[in-house]
C-alpha cells in the first residue's frame, strides 16, 4: 500500500512523475514483448500479451505527448529500486519462473493503478484537471492489465496455486516499497 506522503512528494515533482511514467509504460510494453519471445509456445499467453504490449506503447506515446505539451523532453532517470527488488523473488527454475514473473507483473500493474488513482485525486485538488482526467482514463487499463496477468497465471498454474503465490509475493512487495517521491514505482 502506498504511503500518503508519496502523493505529496509526487505532486511537488510532477515533471519527474511524467518522465518516470513514460519510462514505466515503455518498460511494461517491453516486459510483455519479452514474455512473448520467452514463452512463444504458450498460445494463451501470446494472445493476451500482444494487445497488452500495444496498449502500453499507446500509453507511452500519450505520455510523450503530455511531456511535449508541457515543454518537457524524455530523459534518462535512475531506475527506482522497486521493480528490481520485487523481481528478486522470482524463482529461477521453470515453471515457477513464469508463475512468479506473471504475478510480479500483476503487482506492478496494481501499484500503478493505486498510484494513478492517488494522482488523479491530488491533481484534481490542485486544479490540474486535464492531467487528472488523463490519469483517470488509464485506470481501467491498469486494472485490466492486473487481471490479464493474474488470469494467465491462474490458467497455467491453477487458481489456488496462483492466489497462494500472489499472497506471498504481495508480502514480499510490501518490503520493496520505498518512499521515492516523483516516481510511479519505488
Amino acid at each position: 500500500m502506498t504511503d500518503a506522503s508519496w502523493l505529496r512528494g509526487a505532486l511537488l515533482r510532477l515533471d519527474e512523475v511524467l518522465i518516470d511514467h513514460a519510462h514505466c509504460e515503455k518498460k511494461a510494453a517491453s516486459t510483455a514483448i519479452n514474455l512473448i519471445f520467452r514463452y512463444v509456445d504458450q498460445g494463451p499467453l501470446v494472445a493476451a500479451l500482444s494487445p497488452l504490449a500495444r496498449e502500453e506503447l499507446e500509453h507511452f506515446e500519450q505520455v510523450l505527448g503530455l511531456l511535449a505539451a508541457r515543454g518537457l523532453v524524455l530523459r534518462r532517470l535512475e531506475p527506482a529500486p522497486y521493480a528490481a527488488r520485487l523481481h528478486a523473488a522470482v524463482r529461477p527454475a521453470e515453471p515457477e519462473r513464469l508463475l512468479d514473473t506473471l504475478l510480479c507483473c500483476a503487482l506492478i500493474e496494481a501499484r500503478s493503478c493505486e498510484r494513478m488513482t492517488l494522482l488523479a485525486q491530488g491533481l484534481t485538488e490542485q486544479g490540474e484537471l486535464e492531467l487528472a482526467d488523463f490519469y483517470r482514463s488509464l485506470l481501467a487499463s491498469e486494472a485490466r492489465h492486473f487481471s490479464t496477468y493474474t488470469d494467465l497465471a491462474a490458467h497455467a498454474f491453477g487458481r489456488e496455486a496462483s492466489r497462494a503465490r500472489l499472497a506471498e509475493l504481495a508480502q514480499h512487495e510490501s518490503t520493496c516499497l520505498v518512499h521515492a517521491p516523483g516516481r510511479l514505482h519505488g
